[in-house]
């Protein structure tokens, strides 16, 4: 089995319709949406939910009112606040740092598990999902990704599946982290600003860290050609494959609004400009599934590593 992960270093960069186009084109594939806090591939494949599991995150402290004599004393210690003058707790301030009941005279405050989100199994018209929803201020974001992942890979297992493929979240941070740990290639998907660039840097100082061989594609690579060429400079310099450009394309909006991926949209439309851009994908996914089937290619890790022993 082996693991695709899609990330870009910030949001909006196209990971899901990247995500969706590549299931649609993969056969025996497990898809894990690791945009926990906005998970969007629901939106396009419109799964049929078969399990769903409670995930529990930070610890909500609780005070007791039979307990509590009033002396204030949880209130004045607690940084964030969450203690409310009536003596009960606010969920959305509380970090569950448990010093209210160490404090506490009466030993009236203690600690309660509490749900941050829910993992989520489902079946899409492409095969098996796993995706999950971060409650409402909540932050345990990065735990649920790792539950994602485990989901998917039971998933994997019961469907003999080959392929996993996870779309990541925006960033670098710990939720990131998560998604690209343990995985056998990293998608970094960039676009043509100057923020484009510098978060495609930080997300390839994230698998360089993480020795994890990595390629890269810019999308919208037409809005702004000049810095599309300074990125492609710095993947060269990088030693990062740079597999495709994608151009700038209204079939990625039209396709979300039909509920369809790229690639079934250009199947239909008619549209010369969207079979292009198709099969821009398809060929990108081809290069993908061969570099999947063998990642001891040096050439696909970081120059950073490439110097460096395991």
């Amino acid at each position: 089995m082996r693991q695709l992960a899609i990330i870009s270093g910030k949001g909006g960069c196209g990971k899901t319709t990247l995500t969706a186009a590549f299931s649609s084109l993969s056969e025996n594939t497990v898809l894990a949406d690791c945009d926990v806090d906005a998970s969007d591939l629901p939106l396009i494949l419109k799964p049929q939910v078969l399990k769903t599991e409670d995930c529990l995150g930070l610890e909500l402290a609780s005070i007791d009112l039979k307990l509590c004599t009033g002396c204030g004393i949880c209130r004045e210690i607690c940084r964030f606040g969450a203690v409310l003058e009536n003596f009960t707790i606010n969920p959305y301030s509380c970090e569950g740092c448990a010093v209210c009941t160490v404090a506490c005279p009466e030993n009236a405050v203690s600690l309660m598990p509490r749900v941050s989100g829910q993992v989520i199994s489902s079946i899409t018209r492409f095969g098996p999902m796993a995706h999950a929803k971060l409650d409402t201020g909540e932050e345990a974001s990065g735990k649920l990704v790792n539950m994602v992942r485990k989901r998917a890979l039971e998933l994997a297992d019961r469907y003999s599946c080959k392929f996993i493929l996870i779309d990541g979240p925006p960033g670098t941070g710990c939720p990131v982290m998560a998604a690209i740990t343990g995985t056998d290639l990293v998608l970094v998907l960039s676009e043509p600003t100057v923020s484009g660039l510098h978060d495609l840097k930080r997300a390839i100082e994230l698998t360089a860290h993480f020795r994890i061989p990595t390629v890269a594609c810019i999308n919208k690579y037409d809005i702004n050609e000049k810095m599309s060429l300074e990125i492609e400079a710095f993947c060269r310099e990088a030693g990062i494959p740079l597999l495709a450009c994608l151009p700038y394309a209204d079939i990625t909006t039209e396709a979300m609004m039909e509920e369809e991926t790229v690639i079934e949209y250009a199947a239909h439309s008619g549209d010369e400009e969207a079979v292009k851009f198709a099969n821009i994908i398809r060929n990108l996914w081809a290069e993908i599934e061969i570099r999947l089937s063998d990642t001891s290619k040096k050439e696909m890790y970081p120059k950073i590593l490439q110097s460096r022993e395991p």
